[in-house]
C-alpha cells in the first residue's frame, strides 16, 4: 500500500501542475475544475460517508465520493497513531484514482483533542475551558488538537461546538463553553483560530467547523428525544436567537470558519435542516459566510416527506454537504434525480460543489493529501501534555473551602483517597474519548487522580486508596472522594435531574460517617445536585471532565497555584429556582 500511495501521490502531483496554472487564483481553479465536472462527479462531492459503511474502500473511487468520517464509534480496531494513518490513508487512496483527482475531506470529532486515537492528550471539556476565560490558552490547546489530528492525515474536526446552552439538564452541557453567548464568542473563535492556524494551508492547520447551527443550546425541556432536550425546539422570538444563539457564529465567521455543521434541532417547529431563511438568507447572504454547510448524522431524516422530499428540501434549503452516513448509494441516486426532475436546480448543486472545492485548494490537498508523518511523534508529547495540564488547573473551580483546609499539605502524615473514579482515565475524560459515550477505565495515556496524588505529596506522606469509602484507616487525616457522572455523551446524557452517579451516593454515605476532613472533587459535564453533601464537605473542587492530565488537579489541591476558574454557568439547585453558586463564582486561596 505504500508504494501505491506514494506512485499515487506522484501522479496527482504531477496531474495538478499539468492541470492548474500557479499564477491561476484558487477561484479560478475552482471554476476551471467544476466545468470539467459530471453531475455524478458533483453529487459525489456533495456525498459525507461514515467509514464503518465504506465496506468497499474502492466505492470512493466509484461514486466520487467527496468526504469520509469517523463517528463516535468507527474507525480502526486498535486506534493507534500508525494503524489510524493506514486506515485514512487508504480511503485517499481510492480518492486520487477517480477521474479529476479530488482529494477527500475526512472528519472526525476532536472536539477535546484528538482523543479518538489512543496515547494523544485529552483536554478538559469546553465547559471546563470555558472556566478559564483564557482566550490564549484555549487556541494553544486547539493548536495542539490540529497538530495531533493533522498528523493521521485527518484535516476536519467537527468543532468548536458553540451551542449557548441554557439549561443544563441536557447531555450535550460539557460540550459547551458558558451560558453565556460572549464567552462562547471568545472561546469558540479562540478554537477556530487554533485549529485553522495562520493559514489553512499549513500542513499542521485542519478545518474547524462551528456547531449545530443554530440555537441547539435553548431547546425547551420535553420537546427532544424522549421528551428531554436533545435535537428539541428551540422556542424563542428571532431577536432572542440572535442576541443569544447566532453571536458565536458572526464571531467564528470573522475568524475564518469555513464549515459549520447544521443542528438537528428546530426552531419554533422548523428543523433547522430546512430552514432556508436561517441557513441561507441569514448565514450565508446576510453574515457573508462564504464556506460550506454540513448536515448532522442522519439528521435530514428527519424532516417531512419521503426520502425524496427530504433531499430535495435540505438541499434547497442551502446545505451544501450531506453527512448521509449510510446508504450513500441511495443518497446519491436520489439527488441525481432529483436535479433530473427540476426539483433541485444544478446552480444550487454548483454552489455547493464550489464552496467545498474552495476550501479542498484553501488546505492544500491537491498538493499534500496523505498524512504528515512528521508530526506523528506529537501525539501525546511532553510539551502537548504541559498546556493540557495548564488548561485542567485554570479550569478548576474551588466551590467550598471551610476552616481553609484547601490547599492540603503535601506533609500530610497519612491521606485516604476514595471512589474508582480517583483512579479512572476515562471518568475523567468523558464522553467524545475513544468511542462515542466513552466508558470507563485505562483507555488512553494520561495520569489519573490517584497517581497525581501520590507524585504530589511527600515521601513520608502515605497515601491509600478505597474504592467504596468502607474501610477508611484510623489514621488519615484526610479524605478525597473523587465522585461524579458516569461518561455520557448526546441524548444519553439527558436527565430530569442532574446528579452524581448512586454508586458515588453510597461511597458518600460511606465516608461522612467518618470524623475526619473531607474534600470533595467532582468530575461532572456540568453542575450537579451536591446541595446535601456541602453542609458536611470541608472542601469542595469541581474539577468538570479534565481529560488526561490529573496533574492540573493536584496542583490546585496541594496549592501549587492558586485556583482562579470561575463558573461558565449558574450552578442551581435541585429545583432549579435558586443558585447554590452564582455565575463566576470561584474561591481563590
Amino acid at each position: 500500500m505504500i508504494k501505491k500511495i506514494f506512485l499515487t501521490l506522484l501522479i496527482s502531483l504531477l496531474f495538478v501542475s499539468f492541470i492548474f496554472s500557479s499564477e491561476e487564483s484558487i477561484e479560478e481553479k475552482v471554476e476551471r475544475l467544476l466545468s470539467q465536472m459530471t453531475l455524478e462527479e458533483k453529487v459525489g462531492q456533495m456525498t459525507q460517508v461514515d467509514s464503518s459503511y465504506l465496506y468497499n474502500p474502492e466505492d470512493v473511487k466509484r461514486y466520487f465520493i467527496g468526504s469520509v468520517l469517523s463517528g463516535g464509534n468507527s474507525g480502526p480496531s486498535n486506534p493507534t497513531p500508525a494503524n489510524w494513518v493506514e486506515y485514512v490513508n487508504r480511503f485517499q487512496y481510492y480518492a486520487l484514482q477517480t477521474r479529476l483527482r479530488i482529494p477527500i475531506l475526512y472528519g472526525i470529532d476532536a472536539v477535546h483533542g484528538n482523543a479518538k486515537v489512543y496515547s494523544a492528550v485529552v483536554f478538559p471539556h469546553n465547559i471546563g475551558l470555558g472556566c478559564t476565560r483564557n482566550e490564549k490558552l484555549v487556541e494553544d490547546c486547539a493548536r495542539i488538537t490540529a497538530i495531533e489530528t493533522s498528523a493521521i492525515g485527518i484535516r476536519w474536526s467537527f468543532a468548536p461546538c458553540v451551542a449557548v446552552v441554557q439549561d443544563v439538564r441536557w447531555g450535550r452541557t460539557y460540550e459547551s463553553f458558558s451560558e453565556n453567548p460572549d464567552v462562547v464568542s471568545l472561546l469558540g473563535s479562540a478554537v477556530v483560530r487554533g485549529f485553522q492556524g495562520s493559514s489553512l494551508s499549513n500542513k499542521d492547520s485542519i478545518l474547524a467547523c462551528p456547531k449545530h447551527f443554530v440555537g441547539d443550546g435553548g431547546t425547551k425541556f420535553g420537546t427532544g428525544i424522549n421528551g428531554l432536550l436533545d435535537q428539541g425546539d428551540t422556542r424563542i422570538s428571532e431577536k432572542e436567537l440572535r442576541n443569544i444563539h447566532l453571536k458565536p457564529y458572526i464571531s467564528a465567521i470573522k475568524n475564518g470558519a469555513k464549515s459549520i455543521m447544521v443542528s438537528f434541532s428546530s426552531w419554533n417547529g422548523i428543523k433547522m435542516h430546512a430552514n432556508k431563511y436561517l441557513l441561507t438568507d441569514v448565514l450565508k447572504k446576510e453574515l457573508g459566510f462564504d464556506g460550506f454547510l454540513v448536515s448532522d448524522w442522519k439528521a435530514i431524516e428527519q424532516l417531512p416527506g419521503n426520502y425524496e422530499d427530504q433531499v430535495a428540501m435540505s438541499i434547497n434549503a442551502g446545505i451544501d454537504m450531506i453527512m448521509v452516513p449510510d446508504n450513500y448509494v441511495r443518497f446519491i441516486n436520489t439527488l441525481i434525480s432529483c436535479v433530473q426532475k427540476g426539483r433541485v436546480p444544478i446552480s444550487r448543486i454548483d454552489d455547493a460543489v464550489r464552496r467545498m472545492l474552495k476550501v479542498k485548494f484553501l488546505l492544500g490537498f491537491f498538493e499534500n493529501p496523505y498524512a504528515n508523518k512528521d508530526l506523528i511523534n506529537k501525539i501525546g508529547s511532553k510539551e502537548h501534555r504541559e498546556v493540557a495540564r495548564q488548561a485542567v488547573r485554570e479550569s478548576v473551580v474551588v466551590l467550598q473551602n471551610k476552616n481553609k483546609i484547601l490547599p492540603l499539605s503535601k506533609n500530610l502524615k497519612h491521606i485516604c483517597v476514595v471512589g474508582p473514579k480517583a483512579n479512572d482515565i476515562g471518568s475523567q475524560c468523558g464522553g467524545w474519548t475513544i468511542s462515542w459515550q466513552g466508558q470507563k477505565g485505562n483507555i488512553t495515556l494520561g495520569t489519573t487522580i490517584l497517581e497525581a496524588i501520590k507524585k504530589s505529596v511527600s515521601n513520608n506522606t502515605k497515601v491509600t486508596f478505597s474504592s467504596y469509602g468502607d474501610n477508611i484507616p484510623k489514621d488519615a487525616e484526610v479524605i478525597v472522594a473523587v465522585v461524579g457522572e458516569k461518561p455520557y455523551a448526546e441524548s444519553m446524557g439527558d436527565t430530569f435531574k442532574p446528579e452524581i452517579e448512586y454508586s458515588d451516593h453510597l461511597i458518600l454515605q460511606n465516608i461522612f460517617k467518618e470524623k475526619k476532613p473531607i474534600v470533595m472533587i467532582l468530575l461532572v459535564g456540568r453542575p450537579v445536585d451536591i446541595e446535601n453533601y456541602l453542609s458536611k464537605a470541608s472542601g469542595v473542587i469541581c474539577a468538570w471532565l479534565p481529560g488526561t492530565e490529573g496533574e492540573g488537579i493536584t496542583d490546585i489541591l496541594f496549592g501549587d497555584f492558586n485556583p482562579k476558574g470561575r463558573l461558565s454557568f449558574t450552578w442551581y439547585t435541585v429545583d432549579r429556582n435558586k443558585a447554590a453558586f452564582p455565575y463566576g463564582y470561584g474561591l481563590s486561596y
